[in-house]
């Protein structure tokens, strides 16, 4: 009685997962032990994958254990790469399960650029593995009951988790075998089968009857759910339906045995008899029905064994009454098998590959969180640096600390001296103008590449356009012009940091051009640079006044701010926290990341007190320059003013500012030319994402490129239609034998004449007249009918007396059967009295011609009178018969 189903396994294509991958790893991770650990990592995954799926697995423990490990291990991996069809393409071909015209035949194959497919079909791999194992065990031992009642429900779990995930994990239409609605139905059966093998080991332990009968029940419950999901189904094999069918009725037939016996322990002998009455007619049903499917005897033997005891004692001792089966109480239910839950790692021995490497979305969250540190840093400095140049501003349009310096009025000063000196140590103007120069190939290149990255993928969009026009709704696959949104949108990111570079290098040019002669005066020597500045002497009177020493103080505090800013400055850029523990943490426990309140709580955590420290430089070096504005007021009235003076003073501004435009300008530059080499690396990854991306849907587009070909190839060039009548008895005349083959041809049914031979000419106008003689019908049998090739036996001359051979009805020509000969050509069974011809054509009569070593045929009878040994026929008027 012991038949189970199983499921078979699906085949998948080899897929190599090192060269991608790998390719994801160097890109993304700096190179170094960690990225030669991941790249090793890769290696075993490639080596799991092969043991999983290239090879045949043995129905065994072992082969299901390298199945779950690498299923654990994709499920560990998929949160760790972006897997998708616009960044990490790898395409993972599988054949359906079920072959054509099996169950729930199906598409034959499909190839998709998606790990949750790939999950999917490892998934269903062990679930039809399990099954496997589970029918290969021995059920008369207590051990393989437990194995497969454990194994039946993995099954069963397995294909209830794909069934309420394959839809989103594949976001297109899967094939046959592993849609919901084919998951459902098998999970179904598998459910029912390890109900069944709890029922058997309760049988086998001997326990109550009543827990025996609610087990059994369930079973036929279960296997009853099984058949509902199956029976609308397709292509189903043939054996599906009848063992879920018959396991129904065996297990209501068990439930009932197991009642009635209950039933004659309380005494109820009448409720025992039907019991085993209903049990006997169920068992009945299937050794009627599927007995090819599945043995009954047994069980049949033990019910009429106890049917028979209990009518008998019933019949003898206790004459209780039996009642109808609808009367009898129903019995309870006891469901103990159940789905195992889908909850990785389902291997006992799994080790996460990737264990070091820190998920996508923790990835992804660290990238955002970097992003907003960085803006923070470059806000906090960017206000203290625009604080130092207007600081460096207003200093400079007091002409200070130059005017100080310069109250002998012949020397150059101190201070412009020394930006002098920093001027030259930087290179000077050969220096700046190289940067100018090194921009706009930097810019050109960057731009190249991001035109050349998105000219590819407008190639392969258009491509998939015009295929999609040609093929419309075969061309089943995902649109480029969706699939490319990410990184059109990526670049167009890329175009405007582009533009916006292009923009400040301009105004950094400008701004170059405008201070270009007074940055050449600070590259000269000190004594040209001293011959350049007008002589003056206007503040000689004022050396060692009291409105001095408070300036000098004044710009001495500035100074002291100017250096608290800059070691602001560096320990700004140099705070680090990493929040990889802080993201892995909410994503283990809320399965999610809230990465705005996370990062902006530990951002303000971390840069709040720098924050505070900025604005107080600021609030000082505002109380300070007001002070400085003030005192340079009394200093500039109490100065000697002329036209000298003037001059010389306009000089050393113009002087001090060039200074502060070539620092400012070099930084800007520098800055610029870093921004371009980094953006060329970044353009570059992009470029490989898109040439990688491009690539894969080359790759798929020809594929199915092939697959429409064969399909159309396999489609017929125009509907069916029937030919007309005289073109096919034009075919059955041109294939029949001639005189000299060894089968005789059978009297033609056609309008159209046999050639005729010059001795006899075919007439112009032929009268209609008697059919000529007709021999007897030829003798054949309903099996093969056959016509004899030899001459007509006197036996077959005239039929037997008791047995006469059918007349045509009155009104229609009477010809000879038509039997349908195998292997020839152009003849077709017919009715005795079909009648191809009843409007009477006109045709001209051909005398018969006799083959060499063949009688003639006996002559006409009278007209209007019957073949001899007919049945007699009145009178009639013979409608014309087409002759040869």
């Amino acid at each position: 009685m012991a038949t189970f189903i199983s499921v078979p396994l699906k085949k998948s294509s080899e897929v190599d997962l090192v060269k991608p991958l790998s390719k994801f790893v160097t890109m993304n991770y700096p190179a170094g032990e960690e990225q030669t650990e991941y790249i090793r990592a890769l290696e075993e995954l490639n080596k799991l994958r092969k043991n999983a799926l290239g090879r045949p697995l043995d129905k065994h423990d072992s082969s299901l254990e390298i199945l779950l490990r690498y299923f654990d291990q994709l499920s560990a991996v998929e949160p760790k790469f972006p897997f998708s069809e616009n960044q990490l393409c790898l395409t993972f071909t599988w054949k359906d399960a079920f072959d054509r015209g099996s169950l729930f035949g199906g598409s034959v194959k499909l190839a998709l650029a998606s790990l949750g497919y790939e999950k999917t079909c490892v998934l269903f791999n062990a679930a039809a593995l399990a099954s496997q194992i589970a029918s290969e065990q021995n059920l008369d031992s207590d051990e393989g009951l437990r194995a497969a009642a454990k194994y039946y429900q993995l099954a069963s779990g397995a294909l209830l988790h794909i069934k309420d995930t394959v839809l989103s994990a594949l976001n297109r239409e899967p094939t046959m075998d592993i849609s919901p609605e084919t998951v459902g139905a098998l999970h179904h059966i598998m459910l029912a089968q390890a109900q069944e093998v709890f029922f058997l080991k309760a049988t086998s332990d001997k326990m109550k009857d009543a827990i025996i009968a609610k087990l059994a029940n369930q079973a036929a419950d279960f296997y009853g759910d099984a058949f509902k999901q199956c029976q609308y189904k397709e292509n189903l094999p043939k054996e599906v339906l009848p063992v879920l069918a018959a396991k129904h009725c065996i297990m209501q037939a068990n439930a009932e045995l197991h009642q009635s016996i209950l039933a004659k322990q309380n005494k109820h002998f009448g409720e025992e008899i039907a019991r085993l009455q209903h049990a006997a007619e169920l068992v009945k049903t299937v050794a009627s029905r599927y007995d090819e499917y599945v043995s009954v005897k047994d069980l049949s033997d033990k019910i009429n064994r106890a049917l028979a005891n209990a009518k008998k004692d019933n019949d003898f001792i206790y004459h209780d009454r039996v009642p109808e089966v609808k009367d009898l109480a129903n019995i309870g239910k006891a469901a103990l098998a159940k789905a195992t839950a889908i909850s990785p790692p389902l291997s006992q021995k799994f080790t996460d590959l990737f264990e070091k490497m820190v998920p996508m979305a923790v990835q992804q969250a660290m990238g955002v969180y970097n992003q907003r540190k960085a803006e923070t840093v470059n806000r906090l400095v960017g206000t203290m640096r625009e604080a130092t140049n207007l600081c460096n501003g207003v200093l400079a349009s007091l002409n200070l600390p130059a005017a100080l310096e310069d109250l002998s009025g012949d020397t150059i000063p101190q201070s412009i001296a020394e930006k002098s000196r920093a001027v030259v140590s930087k290179g000077g103007l050969q220096s700046i103008e190289q940067l100018i120069r090194d921009l706009p190939d930097l810019m050109t290149r960057n731009r190249e590449i991001l035109d050349e990255s998105l000219k590819m993928l407008d190639d392969e969009e258009t491509t998939d356009n015009e295929l999609r026009s040609k093929f419309n709704q075969r061309w089943n696959r995902t649109p480029s012009g969706d699939l490319y949104k990410p990184l059109r949108t990526e670049g167009a990111n890329f175009r405007s940091k582009l533009d916006v570079a292009t923009h400040a290098d301009g105004v950094v040019r400008e701004r170059f051009n405008t201070n270009c002669d007074m940055i050449t005066l600070l590259c000269k020597s000190e004594g040209e640079l001293n011959a350049a500045i007008p002589s003056a002497n206007p503040a000689k009177t004022l050396q060692g006044s009291e409105v001095v020493n408070v300036l000098r103080s004044l710009l001495t505090q500035l100074d002291e701010v100017k250096r608290e800013r800059e070691g602001l400055e560096g320990e700004i850029k140099a705070a680090t926290f990493d929040m990889t523990a802080n993201f892995l943490a909410a994503m283990e426990q809320d399965r999610s990341i809230n990465e705005e309140a996370l990062s902006l709580s530990q951002l303000d955590q971390q840069y709040g007190q720098y924050n505070q420290k900025v604005q107080a430089t600021l609030r000082t070096q505002e109380e300070l320059l007001g002070k400085v504005q003030t005192a340079h007021q009394e200093f500039s009235g109490l100065k000697q003013s002329n036209s000298e003076a003037n001059s010389r003073e306009e000089v050393l501004k113009k002087l001090a500012s060039a200074h502060d435009s070539y620092v400012e300008i070099t930084n800007n530059l520098s800055e610029g030319t870093k921004f371009y080499n980094s953006l060329t690396e970044i353009l570059l990854k992009f470029q490989n994402k898109c040439s990688d991306i491009v690539f894969a849907r080359k790759t798929e587009r020809d594929e199915l490129l092939k697959e429409l070909q064969q399909s159309i190839a396999r489609e017929p060039s125009a509907p069916s239609f029937n030919a007309p009548a005289y073109q096919s008895n034009l075919a059955a005349s041109a294939a029949a034998p001639g005189p000299g083959a060894a089968n005789p041809t059978p009297a033609p049914r056609t309008v159209f004449a046999q050639q005729q031979t010059p001795q006899q000419p075919q007439p112009t106008q032929a009268k209609v007249q008697q059919p000529p003689a007709r021999p007897p019908p030829p003798s054949f049998t309903p099996q093969g009918p056959t016509f004899n090739t030899g001459p007509v036996p006197p036996a077959a001359a005239a039929p037997p007396g008791g047995n006469p051979p059918p007349m045509a009805p009155p009104g229609q020509a009477q010809g000879p059967p038509y039997p349908s000969y195998q292997g020839y050509p152009g003849y077709y069974q017919m009715p005795m009295n079909y009648n191809p011809y009843p409007m009477g054509y006109s045709m001209p009569y051909m005398p018969y011609q006799a083959q060499p070593g063949q009688p003639g045929y006996p002559g006409a009878p009278p007209a209007g009178q019957p073949y001899p040994g007919y049945p007699q026929q009145p009178p009639q008027q013979q409608p014309y018969y087409p002759q040869q």
